[in-house]
């Protein structure tokens, strides 16, 4: 066939593309990388007057990142948004308005939206036998999705039942959310470095769910698409 009659093909990833049809075709690779970028802000806030607030903005940002999956994933939109709008809403009370009490309530509404969040991913890449490059991208944003959704359930369990965490540095002081949120990425992944400690009975039930949470995961899940994979490719 001569060269002129040979079908051209054409690199989609060649071709311009506006932001707002990439966040439609990636919308999982946008929440990893906000809520990757936002691990750079953590340290310098933490310790901070307002950080918190800086927090909550981080925070909008991602769920609203997290209500997009959802919304692309077989999962029921409005039961996000049952738990985006109060976690939202109390957090920018308290922080306001001045109640701190009220940031337990919301980081367990976020909490659940959260692991609402990673439970759609999963239905999301279990929805066909197909390795997409943004089922990939949502493999990589369910685990840090579950170690948010951890963390702050971590934060309500220390609101709720003081000296549940003890760490290292200044043990007799509540831990700050960066530790929390350390603590739970070092569960999930199994490497259990142990500066921070959980010590009443609750803490230690919600640190037991999210090792047999981790292991889960790369056993069901990222294996999987490991194994469809190496079998597209075979």
């Amino acid at each position: 066939m001569p060269a002129r009659f040979r079908e051209r093909r054409v690199n989609p990833y060649a071709v311009a593309m506006p932001w707002s049809a990439r966040l439609r075709r990636h919308p999982s690779a946008f929440l990893l990388a906000a809520q990757l970028l936002s691990l750079f802000l953590f340290p310098v806030m933490d310790h901070v007057a307002g950080g918190r607030l800086v927090y909550a903005a981080i925070a909008t940002v991602v769920v609203a990142l997290a209500l997009l999956v959802v919304n692309r994933s077989p999962a029921v939109n409005w039961l996000a948004w049952l738990f985006a709008a109060p976690g939202i809403g109390l957090t920018l009370y308290a922080l306001l308005f001045g109640h701190p009490e009220a940031l337990a309530l919301a980081s367990l509404f976020e909490s659940a939206l959260y692991f609402y969040s990673a439970g759609a991913l999963i239905a999301y890449m279990l929805h066909d036998q197909e390795v997409t490059g943004d089922e990939l991208f949502a493999s990589g944003a369910t685990f840090t999705l579950l170690a948010w959704a951890f963390a702050y359930a971590y934060f309500v369990c220390q609101a709720w039942y003081p000296g549940s965490f003890v760490g290292i540095r200044d043990p007799g002081t509540p831990r700050t959310w960066l530790e929390l949120l350390f603590l739970s990425f070092t569960t999930l992944s199994g490497v259990g470095l142990g500066d921070i400690v959980p010590m009443s009975s609750p803490a230690r039930v919600l640190v037991m769910f999210e090792e047999i949470a981790g292991v889960a995961y790369i056993a069901a899940i990222v294996s999987r698409l490991i194994g469809m994979t190496i079998r597209h490719r075979a």
